[in-house]
């Protein structure tokens, strides 16, 4: 049977799958209209945490969802929101897919597999290599699939993969798209003008 924090982690990170609504989004109706919906959502958010954090509203069907440092301060959703908007602002077309959704699945599979599987321990924070390997495999996948090069894939998840492993106090949902994108951005400025 599974743990209750693993089926909590199913749930928190089924969530996250609005990253796919994002992606569709921006590939049938345009960047202004992908910008559009995640401005509307991050109002809508910042508001229900407005009243849940200064007001003390009580989320009763997604409360238990909260990690334990969410419970007093932002949600994860919050900074997910806020990475997709730099990604989708900022970087190409493609290279924001890829990094929204390396934030998604990626972190997604470092999480669960990390949870279930994971007896190493690296960086001395609590995750664990087994976790980094699969989120590494996985975001290799997602930026092939989007990119089509391995060297620009290879780089991507590597990118994402160490920032989810081993940044601690930075929103990892933050964190991924806006190093994982950067560095690729970085990489193709370079080679395209040296």
């Amino acid at each position: 049977m599974a743990s209750k924090s693993f089926v909590n982690e199913i749930l928190r990170k089924g969530i996250h799958l609005t990253s796919i609504l994002i992606v569709l989004v921006y590939f049938y109706f345009g960047k202004q209209a992908t910008l559009t919906l995640l401005i509307t959502y991050l109002v809508i958010i910042l508001t229900i945490e407005h009243l849940r954090l200064d007001r003390g509203f009580k989320l009763p069907f997604v409360s238990f969802l909260f990690r334990k440092k969410e419970i007093s301060s932002l949600g994860s959703h919050v900074y997910f929101t806020l990475g997709a908007l730099v990604a989708v602002s900022v970087f190409s077309e493609h290279i924001a897919y890829a990094a929204v959704l390396m934030t998604t699945f990626g972190d997604a599979s470092a999480a669960l597999v990390g949870k279930k599987i994971g007896k190493i321990r690296i960086f001395g924070n609590g995750k664990s290599l087994e976790g980094a390997v699969a989120e590494f495999f996985v975001d290799l996948v997602i930026g092939y699939f989007f990119l089509s090069s391995w060297p620009v894939a290879i780089l991507m998840a590597f990118m994402a993969t160490f920032v989810e492993t081993y940044f601690v106090k930075i929103d990892d949902n933050l964190a991924i798209p806006v190093f994982s994108g950067f560095f690729v951005e970085l990489f193709l400025f370079l080679n395209f003008h040296f």
